[in-house]
């Protein structure tokens, strides 16, 4: 049904006649150093982060037909206080990011688009259990949870799927990027910078503003498809729509769609041979596909609208809303498991079967005693259904003789509904000194529900490969989160910006937070400038990170997350959990040394105290008994040494330094077409200043944890781009470069005795530095009509494999916490953009 309604929507797109309009919206001007608000007819219809970003970001509205040739001097960008800005004039740094280089990326999903073109951002190459069903993106290392997305300049939602297992993510719920459809993108802002005095403050490690098209005219549709060359699998396809319509002489309706389709990887390596095959058995020892990504099945839809009311105010609105479902391998599990009702074996199977939406609608207008006013409210909700197929419970077979090989195995609801009120007014101090004051309030209700799973899933030692939750770790919980900001943006000089922030808040459940922010900048001359911000961040735990629990069950043995406020936690040391709170220091220049030629630096530094991830593991007894606590039976013929069990916790202080580089250049050939060159560096690293104790004296942090937080991002990462086009060609050839990544690993099946699972004793292993090329060519055929070919990782680059003692069952080749390049290999794919 959600399939047949999608597709009537996207048929209704294509039957739009409207004019023709080019696929960005943003207004186009000359660079200049614009020092004051502009006019209110330049008020971009949503508020956006107050960014200045690098010179390559955007592109002029005649050429967006075209193959989306960049023009970065025109962009514009929206500052803290609704105004636009020439992009460049902000005082802290940012990268913008066109649509047209999102499609050049050669990624579908959207997650892996920017992380693709912005060297801050990195996704997790391979992903296990349900966190292969969420995307997630790390920017400068830090954990998802401490990015804040915005849409519109309005906060998104969450994912309700934690991640449960052990690494850099576990404990995250982000906003999955992939639920927005990339066809109502029009550009993004990344803020590479603590945003929380403004925007909230868990903005610690920096924000991502999608910014949506407003267009009132036009049909783009684009339709996309491409496998990973070298296995042969890995097909998948995309086809998405937007349009849009007038509404009235003073409204637009903008509607967006989109397809999306993934089929499973499958790494076909003869290295991931199953160490428990021997000669003479009857099943494949290549049986284990549990190296692979998952399969996955998108619908997304966008409707977004504005309209007058007055000549003074005027209501606007986005809705969205997404359906996936998606599956994801687990280890082989022999023949001898349950021979009655799978002969050869089986391989259990996790599933999603996910909804999410959110809908914004708000009023705005001006001259409210002289401000310009927006009131807003919106609600987003995340529902999910977890569950294992081709599976058995084997106890229950064996007791009952019967069991389902399919089963639900948890439900899981968070959902968040904000109201806020924004109000700016500029005027001068003593006709001399331009300000622009901001004010604002926002209350946010966070709700978040777990359903138990089928009881099938859990009793008796539950279902192969995840054990369902119980009734005793389900439950409902919420809270309120009450605040305030005031922001002051001076110019004492013509040439010197300083801004003054100042936000309070107040949780239900952690207490009240203050958190500032000063930020200034100068501009030597027009080509020359300085700037520096100093701010602090206060990020409360999330509710998932207080109250989830779960339970993985491998062929050997039994991983346990209990909840952080549970008996069964305190067992094992667990303690109530704070919130993390952080200091941001900034600062760099930026040049121009000469026309079309633009260099900035930033070199930072973030300090986090009471860092939230895992605990160190507790194994044995102790955590079997810990584990039964929770009410779950454990599955029998387990490897009592295998079974661990932790918690979330604050595990200790860490400081973040890095240094970020972008450089552009438009090389104007004249009659050989124009090559716009860029280079974007990023150098991270994290260190460990103090490790936490738990509630018995015990160290939180093993080496293994302690290298999940400080050396599993690459320590560096850089991207050079050239982008050519002459009449109807253009190429886009981009160089990446992810530097070194180490980890921690531990001991698995193969390993001698004294080091097999253990929680204390681990291997270190390094992935190097590896470069990867991407290239795509393009052609337009007409004005409606451009193809476009291309490969991603030409040379089939792939990670390093980890060594045979910590290859668990013979399947696990790589390292699968490494923020590095995926082990997929090459990608070759094929677009088709039409635009009407």
């Amino acid at each position: 049904m959600r399939l047949t309604v999608f597709l009537m929507s996207t048929v209704s797109l294509f039957s739009i006649t409207t004019p023709a309009l080019s696929a960005s919206t943003v207004s186009q001007t000359t660079l200049h150093r614009t020092k004051h608000p502009l006019s209110a007819s330049n008020r971009q219809a949503a508020q956006s982060v107050s960014v200045k970003p690098s010179a390559h970001r955007s592109y002029s509205q005649q050429k967006s037909r075209d193959a989306g040739k960049d023009n970065a001097e025109d962009i514009h960008v929206s500052g803290g206080h609704t105004y636009r800005r020439v992009a460049r004039d902000s005082t802290t740094p940012v990268t913008v990011i066109s649509s047209a280089e999102l499609r050049r990326s050669g990624q579908i999903n959207l997650a892996d688009a920017i992380a693709r073109v912005d060297p801050s951002i990195t996704t997790q190459a391979q992903g296990w259990d349900s966190a292969a069903l969420t995307s997630s993106i790390r920017m400068r290392g830090l954990n998802p949870n401490e990015v804040l997305v915005l849409v519109d300049g309005k906060r998104r939602h969450t994912t309700g799927n934690i991640v449960t297992d052990a690494g850099p993510l576990q404990g995250s719920t982000p906003v999955d990027l992939n639920m927005i459809p990339a066809s109502a993108i029009d550009h993004i802002e990344v803020l590479r910078d603590g945003a929380g005095a403004r925007y909230g403050a868990d903005a610690v490690a920096g924000v991502i503003n999608i910014i949506t098209k407003k267009a009132a005219h036009g049909l783009n549709v684009v339709t996309d498809t491409g496998a990973d060359a070298y296995n042969g699998d890995g097909w998948r396809y995309r086809i998405g729509a937007d349009g849009g319509l007038k509404w009235g002489n003073d409204g637009f309706l903008h509607l967006s769609g989109e397809v999306y389709h993934k089929d499973f990887f499958i790494s076909k390596s003869r290295s991931t041979r199953d160490h428990r095959w021997t000669q003479g058995d009857a099943w494949n020892p290549y049986s284990d596909h549990s190296v692979s990504t998952p399969e996955e099945t998108r619908e997304n839809l966008s409707i977004e609208w504005g309209k007058g009311i007055t000549d003074e105010i005027e209501t606007y609105g986005l809705i969205t809303y997404a359906h996936r479902h998606a599956e994801t391998n687990q280890h082989y599990r022999l023949p001898s498991t349950a021979p009655a009702v799978y002969p050869a074996g089986f391989a259990p199977i996790e599933t999603i079967e996910e909804n999410d939406f959110q809908a914004n609608l708000g009023v705005k207008g001006h001259n409210l005693l002289g401000f310009d006013w927006d009131l807003s409210t919106l609600y987003g909700e995340d529902d999910e259904d977890l569950g294992v197929k081709n599976t058995i419970n084997s106890n229950m077979l064996a007791n009952q003789g019967w069991s389902p090989t399919r089963v639900r195995t948890s439900s899981y609801r968070l959902s968040q509904w904000t109201s806020n009120f924004d109000a700016h007014r500029a005027f001068t101090i003593a006709n001399t000194i331009p300000v622009t004051v901001s004010l604002g309030a926002e209350h946010r209700l966070e709700m978040y529900h777990i359903q138990a799973g089928e009881p099938a899933s859990y009793l008796n030692g539950g279902t192969a490969a995840w054990a369902g939750l119980t009734e005793q770790s389900a439950g409902s919980w919420e809270r309120h989160v009450w605040s305030g900001y005031l922001d002051g943006d001076f110019h004492p000089l013509r040439h010197w910006d300083l801004d003054f922030a100042g936000r309070f808040e107040h949780y239900t459940d952690a207490g009240n937070a203050e958190t500032g922010k000063i930020s200034t900048r100068y501009d030597f001359t027009k080509r020359i400038a300085v700037r520096a911000t100093i701010s602090n961040g206060f990020r409360a735990p999330s509710l998932p990170e207080s109250y989830f629990s779960s339970l993985n069950v491998s062929p050997t043995g039994a991983t346990g997350l209990l909840g952080a406020t549970d008996a069964a936690a305190a067992q094992i040391g667990a303690t109530k959990l704070k919130a993390e709170r952080s200091t941001n220091v900034e600062g760099g220049f930026i040049l121009e040394p000469v026309d079309d030629f633009h260099v900035s630096v930033d070199v930072y530094q973030i300090n986090i105290r009471n860092r939230i991830n895992g605990s160190n593991y507790t194994s044995g007894q102790t955590a079997y008994d810990a584990i039964s606590q929770t009410g779950i039976t454990l599955p029998s013929g387990l490897d009592l040494s295998n079974v661990q069990a932790n918690y979330l916790a604050n595990i200790g202080s860490t400081r973040t330094q890095g240094l970020d580089i972008q450089a552009d250049y438009r090389w104007r050939l004249h009659r050989y077409g124009t090559l716009d060159l860029s280079l974007m560096l990023n150098l991270n690293r994290t260190r460990m200043q103090h490790i936490n104790s738990n509630a018995f004296g015990q160290s939180l942090a093993s080496a293994q944890t302690i290298a999940y937080l400080t050396t599993a991002s690459p320590r560096s990462k850089i991207v050079l781009n050239a982008y050519w086009t002459k009449d109807n060609w253009d190429v886009n050839i981009r160089e990446t470069r992810y530097g070194q990544t180490s980890s921690m690993l531990s001991y698995s099946d193969l390993a001698p005795a004294n080091l097999r699972y253990s929680t204390t004793q681990f291997a270190p292993f390094v992935n190097t530095p590896i470069w990867i090329t991407d290239l795509e060519v393009g052609y337009r055929v007409n004005p409606h009509w451009h193809l476009a070919v291309g490969a991603n990782n030409i040379f089939n680059m792939r990670p390093r494999k980890v060594n045979p003692v910590n290859n668990y069952l013979g399947a696990a080749i790589y390292d699968a916490h490494g923020a590095n390049i995926g082990f997929e290999g090459a990608y070759y794919y094929g677009r088709i953009n039409a635009t009407f």
